[in-house]
């Protein structure tokens, strides 16, 4: 055997090892209780608090005001992490029962930016529990995730080019939101599930949550790269922002608070969705 060969094979055990799985897992339920904490800032929006911050990092916020908030922000964290450390392992050695290597590798790239996003949570989640970070979910008005959105759209039009850059990142973030609601209106999401794994009446109910929750992330991710593109065409960093933004901007359009709580609703879905996943996922 090889010295890469005996590398794949031990990274290969600690994927399939019952501590890895079963923590892996766990954090899937936390990242499922994030979306389902957005989908509850969003309805307070919609019940009047405009100023409410509805993006992952508000609702980590939420959790620290909650009774034995600090206590919920380190279970949610190291959640947080494993479930980013499982999606890793995954995107390095996973996916062998999807059989086109295209799709096997869109697998893994989107296995990748989970990843990252657990453990970018699972850090927020840290720093707030420590006290570094911001404890407020309020104001969403470019602060937090919005506001490092513009900065970052700030720096790239102020290169040479800058505005064809953001312009790029604007297309990237739309053909990720195209593919995501592919994935929830194909159903595509099952092939990842063992459904002999959920009680037999569950299984419809779990494809009905993943066609509503993934379409709807989809639809989030569209907004996002519409904004993103907005600033390209105008050069204007201001009209960037991340997922409070975008939807802070579904908010305030025409019959916005039907929008917004159809939102909420598809964030709710893909929680629950998560939490199926976590125990029919295949490994």
């Amino acid at each position: 055997m090889s010295a890469g060969q005996a590398v794949h094979h031990a990274a290969d055990e600690v994927r399939h090892n019952s501590a890895v799985q079963a923590l892996g897992r766990a954090g899937m339920v936390c990242y499922g209780i994030v979306h389902i904490l957005v989908a509850w800032l969003c309805v307070q929006v919609i019940f009047g608090d405009p100023g409410q911050r509805t993006d992952q990092t508000g609702a980590i916020a939420e959790v620290a005001a909650q009774p034995f908030g600090v206590v919920l922000l380190w279970v949610l964290g190291i959640g947080l992490f494993a479930y980013g450390l499982w999606q890793f392992l995954l995107a390095a050695l996973g996916y062998g029962w999807v059989l086109k290597r295209r799709s096997r590798l869109g697998r893994k790239v989107g296995a990748v930016a989970r990843g990252v996003v657990g453990i970018a949570l699972g850090v927020v989640a840290v720093r707030i529990a420590v006290g570094s970070g911001g404890g407020s979910s309020g104001g969403s008005g470019g602060s937090g995730g919005s506001g490092e959105q513009q900065e970052l759209t700030a720096r790239l039009l102020a290169l040479p080019a800058g505005r064809m850059l953001v312009g790029v990142a604007a297309l990237v973030v739309l053909g990720v939101a195209a593919n995501t609601v592919r994935k929830g209106v194909t159903k595509r999401f099952e092939q990842d599930l063992d459904m002999t794994a959920l009680p037999t009446g569950t299984r419809r109910w779990v494809r009905r949550l993943g066609l509503v929750g993934w379409t709807s992330k989809g639809a989030a991710y569209a907004v996002i790269g519409v904004l993103v593109g907005l600033a390209a065409l105008r050069a204007n960093a201001a009209e960037s922002g991340g997922l409070d933004k975008a939807l802070h901007t579904l908010a305030a359009q025409p019959f916005g608070v039907l929008l917004l709580a159809l939102m909420a609703l598809g964030f709710a879905a893909f929680g629950v969705y998560c939490f199926a996943a976590a125990r029919a996922h295949r490994s």
